[in-house]
């Protein structure tokens, strides 16, 4: 089977018939290629004998610094909560109908999120020098205030249950 034949039967972790443009939050995250762990380091641990503590690597601390410009690039964006872990990064991001006419129908490559994502990982590359970033991204339309808050508690318990997360490796 061809490249093209296995691109095109890849699913779509994506709403259907949603509007990824409209106002509200959005879980995002955005991992590293083959998972390697080069953002950071979950150093100490706390009372249960759990690491619970970020220490941001070179490539982590340039993410870092991009998380947190953009709430000044885009004034219809705010990144409201995240974490830089080893070999991923999760983010809550808000987005505001900035009042401007729409041009177009947002789609998976127009949508704010997208966009935000792909100006994210270009931005990081630039400062890099290559690619570090995995193709694509997973996002979460939040639906509600519980789901909001199970999504925030998602993040800061994060580090803390590093060893038992789906997207932990050795190595």
């Amino acid at each position: 089977m061809d490249k093209q034949k296995k691109l095109s039967q890849r699913k779509s972790t994506r709403l259907k018939n949603f509007d990824y443009g409209t106002s509200g939050a959005y879980f995002i995250t955005i991992c590293t290629e083959n998972r390697r762990r080069i953002l950071s380091r979950i150093v100490g641990v706390d009372v249960l004998g759990d690491p619970n503590n970020v220490e941001l690597l070179p490539y982590g601390i340039v993410a870092d610094r991009y998380i947190n410009k953009f709430n000044e690039f885009y004034g219809n964006i705010t990144i409201d909560q995240y974490v830089v872990m080893p070999n991923h990064i999760h983010i809550m991001l808000l987005l505001r109908d900035n009042g401007s006419p729409r041009t177009s129908t947002p789609t998976r490559q127009t949508s704010a999120i997208s966009h935000f994502v792909s100006t994210f990982k270009r931005f990081c590359n630039k400062e890099y020098g290559e690619n570090i970033w995995q193709r694509g991204f997973y996002d979460h339309v939040i639906r509600n205030k519980q789901d909001y808050e199970e999504h925030i508690k998602y993040i800061h318990e994060n580090p803390i249950r590093w060893h038992y997360d789906e997207l932990y490796s050795e190595g």
